[in-house]
């Protein structure tokens, strides 16, 4: 075998003297992209072909994924998100980078700053002006979930509910409006449905939040809220066992569950977590903080009402 040993020179010495270079982080995907399709247009002898280009803001989720969502008519991101292959997206979808400095970046900047004025005068209550720039800002995206929540409350806070149920069936039907990064919006709208006495509207929302969320006990907790105020305590104390099925731990739902109990709307122990065997002794409850009576219509005001105002939820 040969072992002859051959000298570098002076600039080869000096490189394998270097620490190996770190291995280069690759950006993640993000911008605006298009797609190329080829539609008919017309019939019989009229017939031809055209190429119909459509937009989309991209995200890259990880190695493999990329998740995709079409602009709107106002080069706004809007409308349902999906997931696609990052080989499926490599091999359809283009860069479009003056197209996002020059047209969709200014638009959305602008969306963002009109609803940002619409939350500072809703706040100031300032509640005209807070419609006006809500309004505003849902003829560029109808589907924006801040605008939708931010009109909603203020309709509620002017007492006109019938417009707010126009808003709640429209955000029921955005995915979007129930994801983690809404999560004090969320909040928000549901205790004002409950403030403004609109028991079904609070039950059909915390739902469609169930539907999207199972396992969150905050949920059943606030469902539970909106059975009770709406005076159906049947349904109330069966989200209660849910909740407290999925965190036996949970304080509030505890002395929820107490109060129920005394009252006669429930009977039993705690309600154990399913597969869970006997439950374990609870800790005793602390004593639940006086507030004022629910302004239930059944008759149902005790001087207790279960989780005040401070509706929450983890998602």
């Amino acid at each position: 075998m040969d072992m002859r040993y051959e000298p570098k020179n002076g600039q080869q010495a000096k490189d394998a003297q270097k620490p190996a270079a770190a291995p280069r982080h690759e950006e993640k995907i993000k911008g605006i992209f298009s797609t190329q399709s080829v539609v008919k247009v017309g019939t019989g002898t009229t017939t031809r072909r055209t190429i119909q280009k459509t937009y989309w803001f991209v995200q890259e989720i990880d190695a493999e994924t990329i998740e995709i969502q079409p602009l709107n008519r106002n080069y706004i991101p809007s409308g349902p998100k999906r997931k696609i292959p990052k080989d499926e997206f490599l091999q359809k979808f283009s860069p479009e980078p003056e197209f996002y400095v020059s047209t969709v970046f200014p638009k959305m900047k602008e969306l963002s700053n009109t609803i940002s004025r619409g939350e500072k005068h809703r706040a100031n209550g300032e509640l005209y002006s807070a419609e006006f720039e809500f309004g505003q800002a849902l003829k560029v995206d109808e589907e924006n979930v801040r605008a939708n929540f931010g009109l909603g409350l203020t309709y509620m806070e002017r007492g006109e509910k019938n417009k707010a149920n126009d808003i709640l069936e429209r955000l029921v039907k955005l995915d979007a409006a129930f994801g983690k990064e809404h999560k004090h919006l969320f909040n928000d709208f549901g205790i004002s449905l409950r403030k403004s006495q609109m028991y079904d509207q609070a039950v059909d929302y915390y739902r469609r939040a169930i539907e999207l969320t199972q396992e969150d006990e905050h949920l059943w907790l606030n469902l539970a809220r909106a059975y009770f105020e709406k005076g159906d305590m049947k349904n109330c104390v069966e989200q209660l066992r849910k909740a407290i099925a999925l965190n036996p731990g949970i304080e509030e739902a505890r002395q929820f569950w107490d109060y129920m109990v005394r009252k006669g709307f429930a009977t039993g122990e705690y309600p154990e977590r399913p597969g869970a065997g006997r439950a374990a002794s609870p800790a005793k409850p602390a004593a639940a903080r006086p507030v004022p009576a629910p302004a239930a219509k059944n008759g149902a005001g005790n001087g207790f009402e279960p989780g005040g105002e401070e509706e929450t939820t983890s998602f």
